[in-house]
């Protein structure tokens, strides 16, 4: 199969591949996303297929309207309705128990809730428009790899496994949207994103849960990253804890016999040594900018290099930092630089 890229002006002829039960990529405000016709199949199949994704692992439906997720899903409740009206589009998906065989099971992972999302990008909401349809849409990746911020990773990825990408230019915020369950009686964040707990409390007021982000071995998950190997590079990475250890970091690594990558701040690198071993990869200024390359750098030392051992500035454990170290630490299996 050969992979065609449109451009924002070829919606029509993507959105026929989509109608067709064909697979194309499409971007959004926070990663490029793999997508097919949610109410067909054999399409939806394709998705796992494609992707080398375990069929428990259930995927996220993009709307383009609230409408189409009232088709499926049961009475929304006041909190979704405010949340809706404050986030929406942009990166907050929102997990709702559906109507009684309103989505196959390939797209619920065999659930009775399902996630939705109305992404903040112009392109895919008129593909989503012309296809007349809600469409699943897991990041356009091999399963378990740093998710792609822009058209080119997807083609590494998935070129002759799907019909077409979508090509709007790079992401804007890098990692995936926030997943929020709304099915049971406390919200809960199954994964964090760019929508901070904060700012949906301040919308719903009432407290929201922080800490379901892992599922045993035996459960279904309700959202993507919670119980298999996800963004994980070929390389091993390190994270760096605190500015004040990458002076140890850094002469750790040039002490080592093989190339290493940095990937941290403007500040970090200008600020230290770098060894002559060591290639750098800038995560820019700061917080925003570091989601939104976080992915970026992964890939080009896994695509682009020989790298075999990266490390990586962690950021604090708040905002849209708690999404960057969730992402971080999965990159990394956990794995700390220990001083």
């Amino acid at each position: 199969m050969e992979t065609k890229v449109y451009t924002p002006d070829e919606i029509p002829a993507a959105a026929a591949l989509l109608t067709a039960g064909q697979l194309v990529a499409f971007p959004t405000e926070t990663v490029y996303g793999l997508g097919a016709d949610a109410t067909n199949v054999d399409a939806v199949k394709q998705v796992y297929l494609a992707k080398g994704r375990p069929s428990d692992n259930p995927l996220i439906v993009h709307v383009a309207d609230v409408e189409t997720v009232e088709r499926f899903a049961q009475p929304l409740s006041e909190a979704a309705k405010k949340l809706i009206k404050a986030f929406w589009p942009g990166p907050l998906t929102m997990i709702f128990k559906l109507q009684p065989d309103a989505l196959a099971p390939e797209v619920t992972g065999g659930l009775a809730t399902a996630a939705f999302r109305n992404p903040d990008n112009d392109a895919t909401l008129a593909l989503i428009r012309a296809a007349e349809t809600p469409i699943v849409g897991p990041s356009a990746n091999t399963s378990g790899k740093p998710s792609p911020t822009t058209a080119q990773h997807v083609l590494h990825d998935l070129h002759g496994k799907i019909a077409g990408i979508l090509d709007d230019g790079p992401t804007k915020v890098g990692v995936e949207s926030t997943v929020l369950d709304l099915s049971t009686d406390q919200p809960a964040i199954l994964r964090p994103g760019a929508v901070t707990p904060e700012a949906i409390e301040q919308v719903i007021g009432m407290p929201v849960q922080t800490e379901l982000h892992h599922v045993g071995a035996t459960e279904v998950p309700k959202a993507p990253g919670m119980k298999y190997k996800h963004y994980a590079p070929n390389a091993q990475v390190y994270i760096v804890d605190r500015s004040e250890d990458w002076p140890q970091a850094l002469a750790w690594a040039a002490q080592q016999e093989i190339p290493m990558g940095v990937m941290a701040t403007d500040g970090i690198l200008t600020n230290n040594l770098i060894p002559a071993n060591c290639e750098q990869f800038s995560l820019g200024d700061d917080i925003q900018s570091a989601s939104r390359k976080l992915f970026a750098g992964l890939r080009h030392f896994d695509t682009e290099t020989k790298i075999k051992d990266i490390l990586c500035q962690a950021f604090e454990n708040k905002g849209l930092g708690l999404a960057y170290m969730n992402r971080l630490n999965k990159s990394a299996g956990q794995t700390h630089f220990s001083v």
